[in-house]
């Protein structure tokens, strides 16, 4: 299980490019308007072959400055909680604010590695300026520059140093993670399918405050249900409803085989959901796709088919993914989700013969070759699965630098088609013959 790492810190000191660099992805709006990122960004990173999640908390202000510190106390409070280590960044332009100082009582009260990064350090003078952040009494001070990048690796090298290993789960069942967004039937879905009322269920988004697991026989497979929490108890649930259910989502994630991600279909496959589902792609985890409340929508001829597609539009490049539509309420195909569930599990720790591999793959590598690049021609001799825990295959060719993209996808979907990896995240890599 991977580790969590927190940005806390006031808006507009760089939080978000900062993010958006360790992630190698520009997900993260920035602006030099102060409060651009209200939803809070998540990704995976890695360093040194250490990989790790990364939380961009955000961080608003509405009115008065007051308002302003109480949101970035909730913020801070809530990435010291759940996160492994924390990286505190404030602005060297700025100096040190009241609300730097507020942040950093905070943080020197918690038994957790808080990394103080002074960013926009991008000259000599304000390297010596940065000096004056030793007031805020967190020790040493790692100079640095989002922009440009400089400075950064020292930071991600003391931090990599205090992240935890990898856990081994000492328990052998595979582990379904139920995921999704707050008040999406999470609960009710468990619940339904256990036969009591093992989790309390309420109208209000949150009611779920830790991850439980449930031990469940069907099919005859056994395995863990684990519900995700959310999110704290009623008198926190306000703006940190979202980022502290996107927290445990992460932990439950990286903790799982397979990820039963239910939405509610009078919602759709909005942003938040979106995101859980490219982090649960991301950790190469099997998925399932619930539609709950199925019963609640306006149904016509085509309605089923119309909504899977605009679900797969979304999806995209990765669409091999089961979808059913449920209803927790009047038990409508719950057990049928379990059932596909445990389908991605077996596909999702599928060793396929290397020589069925070739046999299958090669007559139509040689119909449909790699298209040529710069006047070269690619020639693939020989195809084998890797020993992981997800398909994984290596494909060994003559000039592997120079099999493109989409060249990797159609391959992907071949496999896909002759295999059945349904539900599955799967990595090709070119290796030279």
């Amino acid at each position: 299980m991977g580790a969590i790492v927190a940005v806390v810190g006031r808006p507009n000191v760089g939080k978000s490019t900062f993010f958006n660099r360790l992630i190698q992805r520009r997900e993260a709006i920035v602006d030099a308007v102060s409060g651009v990122t209200r939803d809070r960004h998540y990704g995976k990173s890695d360093w040194n072959g250490k990989e790790f999640s990364l939380i961009d908390t955000g961080g608003y202000v509405v009115g008065s400055d007051d308002v302003f510190e109480k949101e970035i106390d909730k913020q801070v409070e809530l990435a010291i909680d759940e996160a492994d280590a924390i990286i505190f960044m404030v602005d060297v332009e700025s100096g040190v604010t009241g609300m730097d100082e507020e942040v950093a009582r905070l943080l020197r009260k918690v038994d957790k590695p808080v990394f103080l990064a002074v960013n926009k350090v991008d000259n000599a003078q304000r390297a010596a300026d940065a000096v004056e952040f030793y007031a805020l009494g967190l020790g040493e001070y790692y100079p640095l520059s989002s922009i440009n990048g400089s400075g950064t690796g020292e930071l991600l090298d003391a931090l990599v140093e205090v992240l935890p290993e990898s856990e081994e789960e000492d328990d052998e069942l595979p582990r379904f993670a139920v995921v999704g967004r707050p008040n999406a039937g999470k609960s009710s879905f468990i619940n339904a399918l256990i036969g009591e009322d093992r989790y309390i269920v309420t109208d209000i988004a949150g009611t779920t405050r830790d991850s439980i697991d449930t031990r469940y026989n069907r099919f005859g497979f056994e395995f863990n249900l684990v519900d995700t929490a959310g999110i704290r108890r009623k008198a926190k649930v306000k703006e940190d409803l979202e980022f502290y259910s996107v927290m445990r989502s992460i932990r439950a994630i990286e903790h799982c085989d397979v990820c039963l991600l239910v939405l509610d279909a009078t919602r759709g496959f909005d942003g938040q959901v979106q995101n859980i589902f490219w982090l649960a792609q991301r950790n190469n985890k099997g998925i399932v796709v619930l539609v709950n409340k199925w019963d609640l929508m306006e149904k016509e001829t085509n309605s089923v088919r119309d909504y899977q597609e605009k679900i797969k539009k979304q999806m995209e490049p990765f669409t091999d993914v089961p979808i059913l539509f449920i209803s927790v309420l009047t038990k409508q195909r719950i057990y049928k989700a379990i059932e596909t569930a445990v389908d991605v599990y077996k596909s999702r720790s599928k060793k396929i013969p290397t020589r069925k591999l070739n046999d299958v793959l090669l007559p139509i590598i040689e119909n449909t070759p790699p298209p040529s690049y710069k006047g070269k021609y690619v020639k693939i001799k020989f195809i084998t699965q890797l020993p992981t825990p997800y398909p994984q295959f290596a494909f060994f060719c003559n000039l592997p630098q120079y099999v493109r993209d989409p060249y990797k996808r159609f391959l992907e979907n071949k496999l896909r088609e002759h295999f059945d990896f349904s539900g599955v995240p799967m990595t090709i890599f070119m290796r030279k013959k």
